[in-house]
């Protein structure tokens, strides 16, 4: 079972939020207290991240998003939203894909349908199971965020705290990960958010995929962000995801 967390009132409808690669679940701090007010909020950490176990072997995309599928009926839990960033958010879409009926309402933020050719991804595993984490955590912060940023601390330490063969094992996992020619069986209503100054996932190539190829997606692109907006400028994030949210999956009034 995934290490996750159960946030906001019990008789709310639930919302799941999938971190990034190197975060943990705090990754969502920002966004928490707005929608802890109407929505019941379920987090969780990938393998080898925050408080979750390291893997026990290789795992591809498909295999996180039936590990949710999965904790959700654990939890009685027939359909919920979901939201997530980047790797979370591939997530949520193979989610969206394989178990249709769980997913009421979707957002994919600074993400992408297929993150670059594999081999890069295949570079950085290696690189992180010969030397740990360390040598990825020293550029993290010019990958996750723009220039001015003074904030990076917080997220860097996450990716410091990661086990490496859980960040290795999750860049196999992305690196594998293609859904481009399946975005039209994505039936859940989707706000696709993108940082403007996202470097790994830049709105053209990648948000913009996601948003032409799933039926009905809005696309917002946030301004003065990088790959991690919901950290860089929650107040406008927030307030896309929580617009979306009461459309598409009404909260507690």
């Amino acid at each position: 079972m995934p290490q996750y967390r159960l946030d906001g009132p019990e008789d709310a409808p639930v919302v799941v939020l999938g971190p990034s690669l190197g975060t943990s679940m705090d990754l969502w701090l920002p966004q928490l207290p707005a929608l802890t007010r109407a929505w019941r909020v379920l987090r969780y950490d990938l393998p080898g991240h925050g408080g979750a176990p390291p893997p026990d072997g290789p795992f591809t995309v498909e295999d996180l998003a039936d590990g949710v599928a999965a904790l959700l009926g654990r939890l009685g839990i027939a359909a919920a939203a979901y939201a997530g960033v980047s790797l979370g958010g591939a997530v949520g879409t193979a989610l969206a894909l394989r178990a249709p009926e769980r997913v009421a309402s979707l957002v994919l933020c600074c993400t992408s349908p297929r993150f670059g050719d594999p081999g890069p991804w295949r570079d950085r595993a290696a690189l992180v199971r010969r030397e740990g984490v360390g040598p990825v955590a020293d550029t993290a912060a010019r990958r996750w965020f723009t220039k001015g940023f003074t904030g990076a601390g917080p997220y860097v330490a996450m990716l410091r705290a990661t086990d490496p063969e859980g960040y290795a094992g999750c860049c196999d996992a992305l690196a594998a990960f293609d859904a481009t020619a399946r975005l039209g069986g994505v039936t859940a209503p989707t706000l696709v958010i993108a940082g403007a100054e996202d470097g790994p996932t830049p709105p053209r190539g990648h948000a913009d995929r996601l948003a032409a190829g799933i039926p009905g997606a809005e696309l917002v692109v946030i301004d003065g962000a990088g790959h991690l907006a919901g950290a860089e400028r929650p107040e406008p994030v927030t307030e896309a995801i929580t617009a979306h949210l009461d459309r598409t999956w009404k909260g507690l009034a």
